[in-house]
């Protein structure tokens, strides 16, 4: 059985569309929902779903190894970030190699960094007067939005649209493509190496 750790700080819509996704599949177990936001609305959804779940602080992510320690103790095989803000650990990273996947809702490399996350970004697009947005799902590294990509897909903006309309358009990407790329990335974790 794989099983998959979910980290999300806000709503936790990805979060439930992917346990969603696996509720049925006895060979994918969504192991435990991970949070720095104690006042999220994923751990409604995560009490609601019947996931565990595992709240932190700052000070226990960053200067302890407990939370790279529990992953593993729990043999967790793909780490999920669904709407989580916090950059990894580098500890965390290198245990989890290729194991750890984002996404993002932009068309990275555009739009992405350190403070470009959810509405932020869509103003960005707008503001950028651009045609087009969509999501990334991509590998995490140790620097915010530079791992490679696995998958993205676009939508198109409207000269008419507000960043509301953008995160829409957005978020029905996110919820129709997420799911699936996240199966597609537990069945590589069993492929040899090349």
């Amino acid at each position: 059985m794989k099983r998959i750790a979910l980290f999300a700080s806000g709503s936790g819509s990805n979060a439930e569309q992917i346990a969603t996704y696996f509720a049925a599949n006895v060979d994918v177990e969504i192991s435990l929902i991970v949070s720095n936001n104690s006042k999220a609305g994923v751990i409604d959804r995560a009490r609601r779903l019947h996931i565990p779940v595992l709240l932190f602080d700052r000070k226990t992510f960053y200067d302890t190894d407990r939370i790279n320690e529990l992953l593993q103790k729990q043999s967790i095989d793909l780490i999920v970030l669904a709407g989580f803000m916090w950059l990894m650990p580098e500890a965390i990273v290198r245990s989890f190699p290729n194991r750890i996947i984002n996404i993002h809702p932009a068309l990275l490399p555009k739009f992405g960094g350190k403070g470009m996350y959810g509405h932020f970004v869509h103003e960005a697009v707008v503001e950028a007067g651009e045609a087009e947005s969509g999501i990334t799902i991509h590998y995490v590294n140790e620097q915010y939005d530079e791992g490679q990509i696995i998958f993205q897909a676009s939508c198109a903006v409207l000269p008419t649209d507000s960043p509301d309309d953008v995160a829409r358009s957005v978020q029905v990407l996110e919820h129709a493509h997420y799911p699936r790329i996240v199966a597609e990335v537990l069945a590589t974790l069993d492929q040899p190496k090349p």
